[in-house]
């Protein structure tokens, strides 16, 4: 037997005996599950208006960018996209992505380069992680929303004439927390480091605008590059990075293999993220139900901490216990996400679940009862 073969089959092997290998199941569309499991927090992907625009544009470009960006594959309906997450978010230019993780790859692999250092909160995606361990940089961690640790970092590297990048989620994608962002503006303009914040799962749900907690939080001025995804609130497919400078965008045009060499996303799903942002930008009053929603079915579930983001981890701990967990929950008519090691650390697998904006009172009653009884 070839190497390749014995360490695929000693890995896989290694995954049964934890109980932690990873399958796909195929999701139907004629399922009656009520859905937590998704990151549609708004339900935009099932908005009559955001459907009808993806199929506009797809009738009028056709179902492919057919090209990379750089050839052809870059139309009017990406161009368009782009003006209004600018007008949106409050950005002077933005660049958009076949997906969040290339997003991530190609700014955090490109930006900070050999003998920069990085700054990170201990619970970033893995997909920032990648894009910090491919440029080079020194990857340093402070412990999670800790922001005493990280000024004492900042402080040890005062006068380094290496770049300083600070890194964030807004709401971390398991444990739906955030944090301080005004805070970190303040150390920001003490210690002119370069911020980039991953925005992916606050767009819509925070901001008087919808567009996350960098305008909530006032400390859009402050950001150098915003990173938002258009799959999850947005409920469409692709991402995209918002920039202080223009600059940056050119660079990344110019030197992004992730953007360069890959056929472009497709208009239909820049069109109908274009509508899904003139309708989030509504929601006003709505956003404000959701997050009380938020902090009410918190509180009814001990293992749930406080908070107001859609995503409500609940942790059980054991991969055995919350995987039994979840086939309860199935059983009683709802999916939620059973998240276990690698994906979290050892004896931290946790229930995810992601409340959307199309459940109704009796069903979070359902969903409460039904958590209160397989989390004991």
């Amino acid at each position: 037997m070839s190497s390749l073969w014995h360490r695929v089959d000693e890995s896989l092997a290694e995954r049964d005996a934890s109980g932690l290998r990873r399958t796909l199941t195929a999701r139907s569309a004629e399922s009656t599950l009520i859905d937590l499991s998704n990151n549609d927090y708004m339900r935009l992907s099932q908005h009559p208006e955001v459907i009808a625009a993806g199929q506009a544009a797809m009738a009028k470009w056709g179902a492919s960018a057919a090209a990379s960006p750089l050839i052809s594959g870059y139309t009017e309906a990406h161009a368009e996209l782009e003006a209004r997450l600018c007008q949106w978010a409050g950005f002077s230019s933005c660049l958009v992505w076949n997906s969040g993780y290339a997003a991530n790859q190609a700014v955090l692999g490109r930006l900070p380069q050999r003998g920069d250092l990085v700054l990170a909160d201990r619970l970033i995606h893995a997909s920032m992680i990648e894009g910090v361990l491919h440029s080079g940089a020194r990857l340093q961690r402070y412990q999670h929303l800790d922001l005493g640790h990280l000024e004492s970092l900042l402080e040890q590297h005062t006068g380094d004439e290496r770049d300083v990048f600070v890194l964030t989620e807004s709401v971390f994608s398991m444990d739906g927390d955030y944090p301080d962002l005004a805070a970190m503006a303040e150390l920001k303009a003490r210690y002119g480091f370069i911020w980039i914040v991953d925005e992916a799962h606050a767009i819509g749900w925070y901001g008087a605008k919808g567009s996350g907690l960098v305008e909530e939080a006032g400390v859009a001025e402050f950001v150098d590059v915003l990173v938002g995804t258009l799959g999850k609130g947005l409920g469409s497919m692709g991402a995209f990075t918002l920039f202080r400078k223009v600059e940056l965008r050119e660079y990344l045009i110019n030197f992004a293999n992730e953007f360069i060499y890959s056929t472009y996303l497709a208009p239909a799903s820049a069109a109908a993220a274009s509508k899904a942002v003139e309708i989030a930008e509504a929601m006003t009053e709505e956003r404000v139900q959701w997050r009380q929603r938020s902090r009410d079915f918190r509180s009814a579930i001990a293992e749930a901490p406080d908070g107001d983001s859609p995503i409500v981890p609940v942790l059980l701990g054991p991969a055995d216990k919350t995987m039994a967990a979840a086939q309860e929950l199935l059983m009683s008519g709802f999916r939620v996400g059973a998240v276990r090691p690698p994906t979290v650390p050892a004896n931290s697998s946790r229930l995810r679940i992601s409340l959307n904006t199309g459940l109704t009172e009796g069903q979070l009653e359902q969903l409460t009862a039904v958590l209160q009884e397989v989390a004991r």
